[in-house]
């Protein structure tokens, strides 16, 4: 691959022009802002700095490390017992659904516009119902099947997660552009230290793990909103 191609591959993965639907999310945000338990630039502070602890650093970073490293290892069968580990560690159905629905519409388009003869085999085991895939898994597989670095690939996919989240915000509660970009900043300042962490586990380290109770009865309460602006 020629010099350069990567880093360009991976800022078309990322693009939110790349359709993959995560704007229909907020991952509980909508009931938390509903409910006041985030109202104010300290609370979404506060909430982007789980999502990148406990969902980003405990679940979605590790699984996308693994992901990586499997494809890369040709082992599909450990592609697909990653996935479904990931799936049954979100408690809340309406997460699993979202997370599979988003990782779905990434793997096909990615195979679309990049096949190869392993990304093709994964794209099979999709189609089979083997493999969700969740989205952490056809990120990694992406960014795996593109030549893309590890560390790269960890910290793209957390300012993705992270900007999507105060996109969310910004649609949801009243922040303005200067507090949301400054909040968000804060938090990205943390990502490389969060991402390290989990490239120097990914081997020997924990699998991924979840435990982030508010967040989780929030996405399970989204369904029960009056009127709602997002899927999750």
């Amino acid at each position: 691959m020629k010099a350069g191609a990567p880093l360009l591959t991976l800022l078309h993965l990322t693009d939110s022009l790349f359709p993959i639907g995560s704007f229909a999310h907020s991952d509980g945000l909508e009931v938390a802002t509903q409910s006041g338990t985030v109202s104010d630039g300290a609370g979404l502070s506060r909430w982007l700095d789980v999502c990148l602890d406990e969902t980003i650093g405990r679940l979605e970073g590790p699984a996308l490390a693994k992901a990586w490293t499997a494809f890369r290892d040709g082992s599909l069968d450990r592609l697909v017992v990653l996935d479904a580990e990931l799936t049954a560690l979100r408690p809340s159905s309406t997460a699993r659904r979202a997370s599979r629905a988003m990782g779905l519409r990434l793997l096909t388009g990615w195979q679309t516009l990049y096949p190869g003869p392993l990304l093709d085999e994964v794209f099979a085991l999709a189609q089979q119902g083997r493999l969700g895939p969740t989205l952490p898994v056809a990120f990694g597989v992406a960014c795996a099947s593109a030549d893309i670095e590890q560390e790269a690939m960890a910290l793209s996919f957390a300012y993705s997660r992270l900007a999507a989240t105060m996109s969310a915000a910004m649609r949801l509660m009243s922040v303005g552009q200067a507090e949301a970009h400054g909040l968000l900043a804060r938090t990205l300042a943390r990502v490389p230290a969060v991402v390290q962490a989990n490239l120097d586990g990914r081997l020997s380290g924990p699998g991924p793990e979840s435990f982030a109770p508010a967040m989780d009865l929030a996405v399970m309460r989204q369904q029960y909103l009056h009127s709602r602006m997002f899927l999750s």
